[in-house]
C-alpha cells in the first residue's frame, strides 16, 4: 500500500486543508529548523508546558488507535515533532512579539529633517539644531532656515564676482535624514537619507551645475539662457526647467533618473539619450537604457512621505529601510526571489513596516539592538 504520510503527500494535504492536527503540526514544524538554532533559551516553565502539550496530544492519539503496539513508533515521533513545534513556535513568538522585542522596535524611530550644511569657507552648520531664521551670508548669498526641514538661498549681490571666484557649498543628510533646500536660482531640491549635493553660492557663467550622491528630487527653475546640469557618478543630466528624480546610491546596482515633467538629456560615457515624462533612464554596468513605462508614484514616494514597494525584492526593500531607520541588516537563510508589494507612511514605526512584510508569510524577523535579522 502506498504510504499516505510521505512528505509530498503531507504537503499536498496541507495545501488542500485536509490534514489532521498532528499532520498539520508536523508540516508547519519543518520551516522552524533555522529558528531552533537561535541563541534564545526558553524558560523551564515554557519547556515543561511544551512537553505537556506534546504528551497530551500523543496520549490522545494513542487512546484513539485500535492498533496500539503497531502505532507506538509513529506516536512517539509525532510527540517529538509536537514538542519541537511548541518550542519552535515559542521561539518565534517570544523573539518577534514579546514585550522586550516590541520595546526594542519602538526605540527605532523613523528618520526626520536632519542635515549638515558646509559653507565654502569651511564653516559647518548643523541644520537639525539650527534656529529658524538667518544663518549666514557668503559669496553674495543670504542663507536662511525658513522652517524645520527647509533651507533657502537668496542672491543678495554678485557684484565683483566672476568664474575664478566661484564658491561652493554642500549639504548632506545622514542615514535617517532628509531635507529640502531652495537654491539661489529658485530651484527646489529634496534630499533623501544618506544623500548630498554640492552647489555654488551663486550660479555664474553659461550653466548651472551641481553634483549629487544618493537620491535627490529636483524641481528646476526654468532659465533658457543657463541649462541646469546634475552630475552623479559617471552620469550627467542636462535640463532647462523640469521635475525629475535621480537615484544614485553607491550600494545600488544602477543609477535611475525618472522624469515627471519637462525634458531631460542623460549622458553616460559616449552615450546620450533624451527621456520624456513617465520614462526612466537606467545606467547599469556602463550601459544606458530607457524604461518607457514607469510608476511615477513609486519613484517619488519617498519625497511624498511614503515607502512604496512594487514587486520589489527583499534586499532592495531592506536597503531603503536601513537608510531611513538607521538600522543594520543581516539575513538568515537564502534570499527570496519573491517580490513584495505595499505602501506605508515613512512616519510609521519600523515595527509596523516589518509586520507588513511578515504578513506576507514569506519572511520573519528578529531584533537585537539596531540590528534586524530577516529570517527567510
Amino acid at each position: 500500500m502506498e504510504d499516505e504520510n510521505t512528505p509530498e503527500k503531507l504537503i499536498q494535504k496541507y495545501a488542500d486543508g485536509t490534514c489532521n492536527e498532528q499532520e498539520k503540526a508536523l508540516v508547519e514544524s519543518w520551516h522552524l529548523y533555522d529558528l531552533s538554532k537561535s541563541d534564545f533559551k526558553p524558560s523551564e516553565e515554557s519547556i515543561n508546558g511544551a512537553f505537556t502539550r506534546g504528551r497530551q496530544a500523543a496520549m490522545a492519539h494513542l487512546q484513539a488507535s485500535r492498533t496500539v503496539l503497531n502505532l507506538m513508533p509513529q506516536i512517539l515521533i509525532a510527540a517529538a515533532f509536537l514538542i519541537f513545534l511548541s518550542i519552535g513556535a515559542f521561539f518565534l513568538f517570544s523573539q518577534h512579539h514579546s514585550p522586550m522585542a516590541e520595546e526594542r522596535l519602538s526605540a527605532i524611530k523613523p528618520g526626520g529633517n536632519q542635515a549638515v550644511l558646509t559653507l565654502a569657507n569651511g564653516q559647518q552648520i548643523n541644520l537639525t539644531n539650527a534656529k529658524i531664521g538667518h544663518l549666514a551670508s557668503l559669496g553674495g548669498t543670504s542663507i536662511n532656515k525658513a522652517t524645520a526641514g527647509n533651507l533657502t538661498f537668496h542672491t543678495v549681490s554678485d557684484k565683483g564676482s566672476d568664474n575664478t571666484k566661484l564658491k561652493f557649498n554642500s549639504m548632506s543628510t545622514p542615514v535617517g535624514g532628509q531635507y529640502h533646500l531652495t537654491l539661489a536660482d529658485g530651484t527646489d531640491v529634496w534630499l533623501n537619507a544618506a544623500s548630498s549635493i554640492r552647489f555654488p553660492t551663486v550660479f555664474l557663467g553659461a550653466e548651472r551645475k551641481v553634483e549629487v550622491t544618493g537620491e535627490v528630487y529636483f524641481e528646476v527653475a526654468h532659465d533658457a539662457a543657463k541649462p541646469f546640469k546634475v552630475i552623479a557618478n559617471n552620469q550627467s543630466i542636462e535640463v532647462l526647467g523640469t521635475h525629475f528624480n535621480i537615484n544614485a546610491y553607491a550600494d545600488e546596482s544602477s543609477i535611475k533618473t525618472t522624469l515627471l515633467e519637462g525634458s531631460v538629456k542623460v549622458t553616460a560615457g559616449n552615450t546620450t539619450t533624451v527621456i520624456k515624462p513617465g520614462q526612466q533612464s537606467i545606467l547599469q554596468a556602463g550601459n544606458l537604457s530607457v524604461n518607457k513605462a514607469v510608476d511615477l508614484n513609486e519613484a517619488v514616494a519617498w519625497k511624498n512621505g511614503y515607502f512604496q514597494f512594487k514587486d520589489e525584492k527583499i534586499e532592495s526593500v531592506m536597503r531603503k529601510l536601513s537608510r531611513w531607520y538607521n538600522i543594520e541588516m543581516q539575513y538568515q537563510g537564502e534570499p527570496l526571489n519573491e517580490g513584495f508589494n505595499g505602501t506605508i507612511s515613512r512616519s510609521k514605526n519600523i515595527s509596523q513596516v516589518l509586520k507588513m512584510l511578515e504578513r506576507t508569510k514569506a519572511v520573519h524577523y528578529k531584533i537585537e539592538g539596531r540590528r534586524v535579522t530577516i529570517i527567510q
